[in-house]
């Protein structure tokens, strides 16, 4: 009898298993000899050992700089961010960090299903006429596979957060480069490849939860569309094209038609979704412009079609040389790809060569080594507020409230946790640190919501290394009952909670019910049934506040 090991999970072992079955039945149903033949042709050994390379520099990256190996879904994130220029450890890791295993993982399937083409294009043989391998170091196999690919993708990296606008993270503008050099030598194959990667997915997630329970429930989200680095994707995919289309000419290789580039780069962006051009417009208010980015996309295509399939004809025939019009055909499309690459990545170097100023934040923050934490609602945001740029109706100069983050030493400013995520979980931490180091500081709110008053009053506390500070206080909240003709607020303090009876000639203060001790202030009694708290006055009951509770 086959006994299976407790440690293996029969749902588990039914995926690994329909794996096996699906690939030995395909192969002995069409043998593989031509596609191992063809890979042998371009690749040492038949493997694209440049993408392997290139995945365990990712993976190095999250489990030994930002801690991975011992927290796997809470890696450390700030400090390897692309801040600035004037954060060199920042520029150096944001392309090849992320922020949480589940990023890591959908970078890594696109990784491992876009890059074998990329690399397939590029070969681990030499293709030039006349050309040997191992007649020199770029001709060698092993140094193309192995040094040049990888130093490639290092490049493009590095690339992709020197011009980010913002503080990118994520290997993802690297593999849009993979997918714009791949759609330029084999579109449709890379569109499959993309869908193929889908199904990857699939396997990884059925493997880690083989079965899901899900009940209905409150969630806090953004808009996934505000959520996409669409910046770095679209400069990704553009230095991927304009490399795939040198790549292209300079061999002389077979070009697809325009129509299939076409299709392929349109099917591409829509299902990555660069078309969804958005602004933050402050607090917690995204802008979509899916028309223009909709036709942004159409236009893309349209203009890698043509570069792709253009002729290596002059523009004119017998145009003197040196003259515009000796031009190549398909360099008038490289020169258009550029341009677009320049107004995605000149608005980057501006706005990264700026740093935090040395403002001190509000409240009294928590000091961890170099940063600085603090709690603070409606202050100007201290990344956008550098530069007050207006466009269709939308500013630069936005403000924010949350828990904010800080380190004048590493030109870090961040709202690492909004208010109204907080609002809804009620606690929640971030993560601080450098390289062989981190600490937590965890925000907790507590609160009670006013009735009537369409608000709470609610205090936040910071806790660091076992040490609780209050950080924030509202103001007093009026509730909407009035009661005996006397107005009633909530009113947060250091120790907790007061209530305030106001009547015409005084203001009477004392603290909330417990649930099994009462307040009576100014002939009102105050009473705490469960969460509510309410107001008793001869014949009269009002419930005034309810105690907030989080998800």
């Amino acid at each position: 009898m086959l006994e299976i090991p407790g440690w293996i999970p029969f749902h588990r072992l039914a995926v690994v298993v329909a794996i096996l079955v699906a690939l030995v039945t395909l192969s002995l149903a069409d043998r593989p000899s031509r596609l191992m033949a063809s890979l042998r042709r371009r690749f040492l050994f038949g493997l694209p050992l440049g993408t392997f390379v290139s995945v365990a520099s990712v993976l190095v990256v999250y489990l030994f700089v930002q801690g991975g190996i011992s927290s796997w879904y809470r890696p450390l994130v700030i400090p390897f961010r692309a801040w600035s220029y004037f954060y060199p450890l920042g520029m150096v890791t944001a392309a090849f960090a992320h922020s949480s295993a589940g990023h890591l993982v959908g970078n890594l399937v696109g990784t491992l299903t876009l890059a074998p083409i990329a690399e397939y294009a590029w070969g681990h043989y030499p293709t030039r006429r006349g050309s040997t391998s191992f007649g020199s170091f770029w001709e060698n196999p092993y140094a193309r596979a192995l040094v040049i690919f990888p130093a490639g993708v290092l490049g493009v990296g590095l690339l992709s957060s020197f011009f980010a606008l913002g503080p990118v993270i994520g290997f993802s503008g690297v593999v849009f480069a993979f997918a714009g050099f791949a759609l330029v030598t084999r579109p449709l194959t890379t569109v499959l490849a993309f869908v193929s990667g889908r199904v990857l997915s699939l396997v990884y997630n059925a493997l880690q939860s083989p079965e899901i329970v899900a009940t209905a429930r409150p969630v806090y989200s953004t808009p996934w569309w505000a959520q996409i680095a669409i910046q770095g994707h679209a400069i990704g995919l553009l230095f991927g094209v304009i490399l795939g289309v040198w790549v292209v000419h300079h061999r002389e290789s077979e070009r697809p038609s325009a129509l299939r580039s076409f299709a392929g780069v349109l099917l591409f962006a829509i299902s990555e979704s660069l078309w969804a051009v958005y602004w933050f417009r402050g607090g917690e208010t995204f802008v979509l412009f899916q028309a223009v980015g909709f036709a942004l996309v159409v236009g893309l295509a349209l203009v890698v079609a043509l570069t792709v399939s253009a002729s290596n004809k002059p523009l004119r025939e017998h145009a003197p040389t040196g003259s515009l019009f000796s031009a190549r055909r398909w360099q008038v499309g490289v020169a258009v790809l550029l341009v677009a690459t320049a107004a995605l990545t000149g608005p980057a170097i501006p706005y990264n060569l700026f740093t935090v100023a040395d403002d001190d934040l509000p409240g009294e923050p928590v000091t961890v080594r170099d940063y600085d934490v603090t709690y603070a609602e409606d202050v100007p945001n201290g990344l956008t507020a550098a530069f007050d740029i207006e466009l269709f109706g939308e500013s630069t100069t936005t403000n924010t409230s949350g828990v904010i983050v800080k380190s004048t030493q590493r030109g870090i400013w961040t709202t690492a946790i909004s208010t109204g995520r907080l609002a809804f979980d009620g606690e929640s931490s971030v993560r601080v640190g450098g390289i062989g180091w981190q600490e937590e500081v965890t925000a907790v709110r507590d609160g009670f919501v006013v009735a009537g008053a369409g608000e709470s009053a609610y205090r936040v506390f910071l806790v660091s290394n076992g040490t609780a500070s209050l950080a924030f206080t509202t103001d007093p909240i009026q509730a909407e009952p009035v009661v005996a003709g006397r107005n009633i607020s909530v009113v947060p303090t250091a120790a907790g909670y007061d209530l305030a009876v106001t009547s015409e000639n005084r203001t009477v203060r004392g603290p909330m019910p417990t649930q099994n001790v009462s307040t009576t202030l100014d002939g009102v009694r105050f009473v705490r049934q469960d969460e509510f708290v309410y107001a008793e006055y001869e014949n009269t009951r009002v419930r005034v506040a309810r105690e907030e509770m989080y998800e």
